[in-house]
């Protein structure tokens, strides 16, 4: 399927992309109003099955994303399933694909509107991010990572991804892939859209939901790998930016980078300055389960057909 002519969920309709409108003066036009998630659907050569992951807990966070930003808004999380596996069956995907569900404040109102709440839920042929490369440079960012003081990064809200914006531009002019974010204690937070784990002494370790940092649902998948497909140990503990320096391995993980390693950090290679062993097995063990060679447990992967 071309992307360009794909079908997408607006206001309960499924139409094609390009008849989809929002209004210009809403709030979400404005001011970026708007919770939403990123999932991703993986297809099975084996089963002729588009599986989407973690489909449940995605709708989950996105209603408690709805709670805490204080929309009116009476979604369940079986209506939120049901309209993302409709929008996924009407464009017959046959191939991996990301999807972009956001609920969003519609009408004429302000900035601290709470309502009308529309959603829609945009899916789109996608492959692997990395494929030409074995990991990305990553540098400290000078931008602070928002806190539960300010925007709190639980919210996954549209207005909230300015913060990654200005550190992943900025590490793009100064010749870097991504960025890595200190909190305001100065501790190690996340890089833009993307949780980070290092490896030290062979413990995995990753920074605590305290550290403004998105719960994440792929960050969550990873942890119950590491312990329960590969018997590491895992620690869930505040991280130093010099840690980060002398580190054996460095990587992030979320839905849209997947498993993503970090070879260098201010330019300083990360253990051998390539992938690590750690990082590949956890990274095997991931797409085994998305593909269903491994087969761990049943709730993690829904079939749209």
């Amino acid at each position: 399927m071309k992307n360009e002519s794909r079908l997408m969920w607006l206001s309960g309709n499924i139409i094609p992309v390009e008849d989809a409108k929002v209004n210009v003066l809403s709030p979400t036009s404005q001011f970026g109003l708007n919770v939403f998630e990123g999932l991703r659907g993986y297809w099975s050569e084996k089963d002729k099955q588009l599986y989407i992951f973690k489909l449940e807990e995605h709708c989950e966070r996105l209603l408690k994303s709805i709670k805490m930003v204080r929309f009116e808004c009476d979604y369940t999380v079986d209506f939120l399933k049901n309209a993302i596996l409709d929008v996924v069956k009407a464009n017959n995907f046959l191939e991996d694909i990301a999807i972009r569900q956001t609920v969003f404040v519609d009408g004429f109102g302000n900035w601290a509107a709470t309502g009308p709440v529309d959603m829609f839920i945009a899916p789109i042929a996608k492959g692997r991010q990395l494929i030409d490369k074995d990991g990305i440079s990553c540098c400290i960012s000078s931008w602070e990572r928002i806190s539960d003081k300010c925007l709190p990064p639980k919210i996954k809200m549209g207005a909230n991804y300015m913060n990654s914006r200005l550190g992943q531009m900025e590490a793009h002019r100064n010749g870097y892939d991504s960025t890595i974010f200190l909190n305001n204690a100065g501790k190690v937070s996340e890089g833009p859209g993307a949780c980070l784990f290092i490896v030290r002494d062979g413990k995995l370790i990753t920074p605590t939901i305290t550290s403004s940092i998105l719960e994440s649902i792929t960050r969550t998948t990873v942890i119950d790998i590491a312990r329960n497909n590969l018997n590491l140990v895992v620690e869930e503990r505040e991280i130093d930016r010099t840690e980060l320096y002398i580190a054996e391995e460095v990587f992030m993980c979320g839905s849209a980078v997947e498993i993503l390693p970090v070879l260098s950090v201010d330019k300083m290679p990360v253990g051998s300055g390539k992938k690590g062993l750690i990082t590949q097995n956890i990274e095997q063990c991931y797409f085994d389960i998305l593909r269903r060679d491994i087969i761990v447990n049943d709730s993690w992967l829904t079939p749209v057909y």
